[in-house]
């Protein structure tokens, strides 16, 4: 049985993951760049090793230094979180050549699913609807040409060997084609290291659903229901909801079976996501696999019941699954919001930096994973998620209300959020609606972006001011104290209060 984990990742994902190993009296062993030293996942790790330079391909993509690293501590498996390593097959194939146990799946199925026109093929032979397309790399522009010709225009130019919503590029208009191709064979090159391309049939007004699977290495394979993932920026998700509100009994079965049928058809082992796009008629079309743990896993686990990092230890000890289908059930309804240090009104530019003060929420139904605290930096060289805020409630209303509640309470000074923005999202009357697809956010902007609560009244830029007074409050009474001056004879809140007050009669 495993004993010892190193966790090849870093930020919220690296502690959730050691959270889980700490409950089953699993050893964790933490790896940290230069620009991690002081994050909470070094803290929170039993043992911590400096694996390189702040840039990723010298530290968290680097193969050989985590498994020298894990050869030390002493580590018989790894846990690659999400990003980075966790779906390169090479990375698999080398722990296992080194006798560690990697947690996750094959090398084969990271490799099968990870190319998306192998994956294209393997859905088709297993009888899972795909999107109309290409069935082989597109490597010329002669060959994209003929391609749009023969499927027809709207169509998504897609990286083969993508992800992340890189290598992708919409195309509507017949002139758009030869550009829209170079740049996303550009992007894709120097994201991927390939510059192939496949082509997809457009879906209009999709919604993005995903379906959680769990499979062990005897055979047993189930979903654990599906995720809404519609609320999307540039590809990426922002917010997603457990059960989708568009989502029929009927349908969930059969895209449910759907996505078994598909991870059995690799042979999968461990935790992996199907991802599916649906139209407004509930038509569905294989979109991908994701053969690792997906960043909003938490909702799945509020909703079923089920730790899934548990069970991916559990599974990568070669035990088989504690239950079958028929005993899942989901219970309620859960949201997630991704929070970001980026600033929303400018074109949502990253802004890492000093964190001054952190109030995180809390309360019934609430859970935040995140890793910052006050006096951390946000390094500049990687992704600027510093949360995820997930919360559950009886039903999708009272979630909704709930998740209003708490990002109102959630607090952070020194850097600019997305909270506000997150804030919008939740009383948008599209997202109440919950029949929004993956366009809602670029239809909704000019709302989303608007100052103040959905009133109008301002509220919100009241409660930011008053966060930054408080804050100055409390360190003029710490120098005083500090100095031995005598106490400030009344608080900047009085003052803050009246002006207020002023200005609202």
């Amino acid at each position: 049985m495993i004993q010892k984990v190193l966790v090849a990742n870093r930020g919220e994902i690296a502690v959730r993951i050691m959270r889980s190993c700490r409950e089953m009296g699993i050893k964790t062993v933490a790896v940290f760049s230069e620009a991690d030293r002081s994050s909470m996942h070094v803290r929170y790790a039993d043992e911590a090793y400096f694996i390189g330079a702040a840039p990723s391909t010298e530290s968290y993509l680097n193969i050989d230094k985590i498994i020298g690293v894990a050869k030390q501590s002493g580590a018989d498996a790894i846990h690659p979180g999400y990003g980075f390593l966790s779906e390169k097959a090479s990375f698999s194939e080398r722990c296992a050549a080194e006798g560690i146990i990697f947690i996750g799946p094959s090398a084969y199925a990271i490799s099968t699913m990870g190319d998306k026109i192998t994956a294209r093929k393997t859905m088709i032979a297993a009888g899972v609807p795909v999107v109309p397309g290409t069935t082989d790399k597109v490597t010329s522009e002669k060959e994209a040409l003929a391609a749009i010709k023969e499927i027809g225009l709207p169509v998504m130019i897609k990286a083969s060997a993508g992800g992340g919503g890189k290598g992708m590029r919409l195309v509507k208009r017949d002139k758009d084609i030869v550009g829209s191709l170079r740049a996303a064979r550009s992007e894709a090159a120097s994201s991927f290291g390939d510059d192939s391309v496949y082509i997809e049939k457009y879906i209009d007004s999709p919604h993005h659903i995903e379906f959680q699977i769990l499979a062990d290495k005897h055979g047993n394979t189930v979903h654990l229901f599906e995720r809404e993932c519609s609320v999307q920026r540039r590809h990426q998700k922002v917010v997603e909801e457990t059960p989708s509100p568009i989502m029929t009994p009927e349908k969930r079965i059969e895209m449910g079976n759907a996505a078994v049928a598909a991870a059995k058809a690799v042979n999968y082992s461990g935790a992996g996501t199907i991802e599916f796009i649906v139209d407004d008629n509930l038509n569905y079309y294989f979109l991908e696999m994701n053969t690792r743990l997906q960043v909003e896993h938490p909702i799945t686990e509020r909703v079923v019941g089920v730790d899934l990092v548990k069970e991916q230890i559990n599974i990568a000890n070669n035990l088989e699954l504690t239950f079958k289908q028929e005993d899942l059930r989901q219970h309620g309804h859960a949201i997630e919001c991704r929070v970001y240090a980026e600033d929303a009104e400018n074109n949502f530019m990253p802004n890492p930096g000093l964190i001054r003060h952190l109030t995180e929420p809390y309360g019934f139904g609430v859970r935040c994973d995140g890793y910052v605290y006050e006096g951390y930096t946000i390094p500049i060289y990687y992704d600027s998620m510093i949360a995820k805020l997930i919360v559950w409630g009886e039903n999708r209303d009272e979630a909704i209300e709930r998740m209003k509640r708490a990002l109102f309470e959630y607090k952070i000074t020194g850097v600019k959020t997305s909270i506000r923005f997150l804030s919008r999202i939740m009383d948008a009357p599209d997202f109440r609606s919950g029949r929004y697809t993956t366009h809602f956010i670029e239809n909704n902007l000019p709302f989303l972006l608007a100052e103040g609560d959905f009133d109008g009244k301002g509220a919100q830029l009241y409660e930011d001011v008053a966060v930054m007074v408080a804050f100055f409050d409390y360190q003029s009474r710490l120098t005083a104290k500090t100095l031995r001056w005598a106490p400030l004879k009344s608080s900047i809140w009085k003052h803050i209060g009246r002006r207020k007050a002023n200005t609202e009669m």
